[in-house]
């Protein structure tokens, strides 16, 4: 099977490269996969069919366009799209229904897989602790410990003050893109250790099975 993943920034591409390799073997082997990161999520336009801005970089402005697309290019019983966003601030089902949507407004649709982190990417990495502690053995146990897994807390700032000196103040204080960088580093360091087993995420699991399945034909 071929994988077109489409990841909303560069930290998640580089997570996702790393942990694909844990669940399908290397690329080139049994599957192959190509990664699309863009700069941000942005937001589903309410016309479907208007062409979107091509300089705006944005996943979500830019999806039913990507998906008609790859519906005309990709066959279906082969080729397939992997789409990870992150949950943020909103409700669940009604964004899932939104982005099924988009899918359905396609003619031909292509195979598409939605997958969604809850709250942030970084819940799938710190969804793997003894990762997160491989990686930087000197992490603050007592921030670990107080993350609730995938809730809506703010997670990059409990990875932030996790692993990174100064934590989140000092990155939000620099600015962008200061955070940004530090998130592709913590996707870069922890993600080579992890393992796709043993991970807590709820939302990482469904990850996983999910790819799996579509691997499977």
């Amino acid at each position: 099977m071929h994988f077109e993943v489409l990841a909303e920034d560069r930290s998640g591409s580089i997570a996702l490269d790393i942990v694909l390799t844990e669940i399908l073997g290397a690329n080139g082997t049994a599957h192959t996969w190509r990664m699309h990161a863009y700069k941000g999520i942005g937001r589903i336009p309410g016309d479907l069919q208007r062409a979107p801005d091509p300089a705006r970089r944005l996943l979500l402005d830019q999806l039913p366009r990507l998906l008609r697309g790859y519906g005309r290019s990709l066959r279906r019983e082969t080729e397939c799209v992997v789409v990870v966003v992150d949950l943020d601030d909103r409700d669940c089902m009604t964004f899932k229904r939104e982005l099924l949507d988009a899918l359905d407004a396609c003619d031909p649709r292509p195979r598409t897989l939605f997958r969604i982190a809850i709250e942030e990417s970084e819940a799938w990495l710190l969804g793997d602790r003894e990762a997160v502690t491989a990686a930087y053995p000197h992490a603050k146990k007592p921030v670990l410990d107080g993350y609730v897994q995938d809730s809506i807390c703010g997670t990059w700032e409990v990875l932030a003050d996790a692993v990174h000196t100064g934590g989140s103040a000092r990155l939000k204080k620099a600015g962008w893109p200061t955070p940004g960088r530090a998130k592709c580093d913590w996707a870069a360091t922890i993600a080579p250790h992890m393992d796709v087993e043993r991970n807590v995420s709820t939302s990482f699991r469904v990850f996983r099975d999910g790819v799996r399945h579509l691997a499977a034909g």
